[in-house]
């Protein structure tokens, strides 16, 4: 059995947590601000503790090993940890602030709160890094595992020691073309059913709260495709005029717009979507961590807590729209 090793530098951590997100020397090196060479020699001595490659060519590339792959989430819990325990107390200069923030969050929160999010973060914390990641097609420990720092939007099951913060409510609207048949007249349910729609999931399911809805008024409807982003979905609806899709309004309103989009209330009730933020304990009290949160906080209130009903440019009362 190898000794343990008397002095432990924590800097072999840092670098180890860097070379496993990047897989790449250079990149490695870029991100804690050291020269290619210096990261080379702490690659060396990582390899020597470890009595393992940790990353291997694989063409142009660098791979890393099975155990390099197996310790990856427990590196970063570590390093995540150490940057708590030895932040100082108080509150953090976001302006010396240098550090990469990885949030959870399908493509409507991206765009909307974290447009702005970003344009925040830009002007008082210009070294920060916010990496967005798509939620995944299933449940996941992130958060858990720390590869991840923050999730938000319509949350799904969590950790039970993860903590939840509400953010905003939001609501589903009908979205279409303006020379779509249902942009005007009369809306009722059996006109919504009798639609071609697109359905947007990121797992490919066909169905959703507004089959219930409709099920429960004895109706049902065809989807015509599925898609896998409301982005995706958006520009679909773009570019054919015979086809209805459904948006969070407060967090797709300016997109609808800029795309000349019109929107309608549905003629019956869906679900409410509460839009939460979640993170791991161990980050709670983190400084820095604090910081983004508030920032998120900012701009939830900033972009979606605006009194806006749903437009069209005929008129919501020729519509038949309801106000909220």
């Amino acid at each position: 059995m190898r000794p343990v090793h008397a002095k432990l530098d924590l800097n072999l951590l840092i670098a180890l947590d860097a070379l496993l997100e990047e897989c790449s020397v250079t990149a490695a090196a870029d991100r804690l601000s050291v020269s290619e060479p210096a990261m080379s020699r702490t690659l060396g001595r990582i390899r020597k503790v470890l009595e393992d490659p940790v990353l291997v060519r694989a063409g142009h590339t660098m791979q890393p090993t099975p155990r390099a792959v197996a310790m990856r989430s427990e590196v970063r819990a570590l390093v995540q940890r150490a940057r708590t325990v030895l932040a100082p107390a108080g509150h953090p200069d976001p302006g010396s602030l240098t550090r990469t923030f990885t949030i959870c969050a399908n493509d409507a929160m991206v765009t909307s709160v974290g447009d702005h999010l970003l344009t925040c973060v830009e002007r008082e914390a210009p070294r920060v890094t916010l990496r967005f990641l798509a939620e995944p097609p299933g449940d996941h420990a992130g958060l858990r595992d720390g590869s991840i720092d923050l999730q938000m939007g319509v949350l799904g099951p969590l950790a039970p020691e993860v903590r939840t913060e509400s953010l905003a409510a939001d609501h589903t609207v009908m979205v279409m073309r303006p020379d779509h048949p249902l942009a005007a007249g009369d809306l009722t349910a059996e006109r919504v059913a009798d639609a071609r729609h697109i359905v947007t999931s990121r797992r490919g399911r066909l169905r959703g709260p507004l089959d219930d809805a409709l099920a429960a008024l004895g109706l049902s409807r065809r989807a015509a495709v599925v898609a896998p982003t409301f982005a995706a979905t958006l520009l679909m609806l773009a570019n054919r005029h015979d086809v209805i899709g459904f948006f969070p309004w407060r967090q797709y309103r300016t997109n609808v717009r800029t795309l000349g989009l019109v929107t309608r209330e549905l003629p019956f009730a869906l679900p409410p979507l509460q839009l939460s933020l979640a993170w791991h304990p161990r980050d709670d009290a983190d400084p820095a961590h604090q910081w983004l949160r508030s920032r998120i906080r900012d701009s939830v209130q900033a972009v979606l807590e605006r009194d806006d009903t749903p437009t069209h440019p005929w008129g919501a009362d020729r519509l038949g729209c309801r106000s909220r």
